[in-house]
């Protein structure tokens, strides 16, 4: 699943499973309020975790990016310095996705 699938299903389940539980609560249902809280809790913690995956690759292409354009400009490469570049590029934006 892509990092922005994955971030549209967790915090549709996070809203889902917060509703669960608020209803839950409001009509005196708490095997409701417990599932609706344990949705909400695992969808939560799932995010955080796509969250920090998505900005270690990033981290890793950009550091990967960077070695390719010093590389490629020291030995006269341009193809790989444009790759380096695109790498540099790509990690930027999964960090900021």
């Amino acid at each position: 699943m892509s990092n922005i699938s994955e971030k549209v299903s967790n915090t549709a389940n996070s809203y889902i499973g917060g509703a669960k539980q608020t209803i839950g609560e409001t009509i005196g249902n708490n095997n409701l309020a417990a599932s609706g809280a344990q949705q909400k809790a695992q969808a939560d913690a799932a995010a955080q975790a796509a969250t920090a995956k998505a900005h270690t690759e990033g981290l890793g292409h950009k550091a990967k990016g960077e070695v390719q354009q010093n590389v490629g400009s020291l030995t006269g490469n341009t193809s790989m310095e444009a790759r380096g570049h695109a790498n540099e590029v790509r990690g930027d934006m999964q960090r900021n996705v």
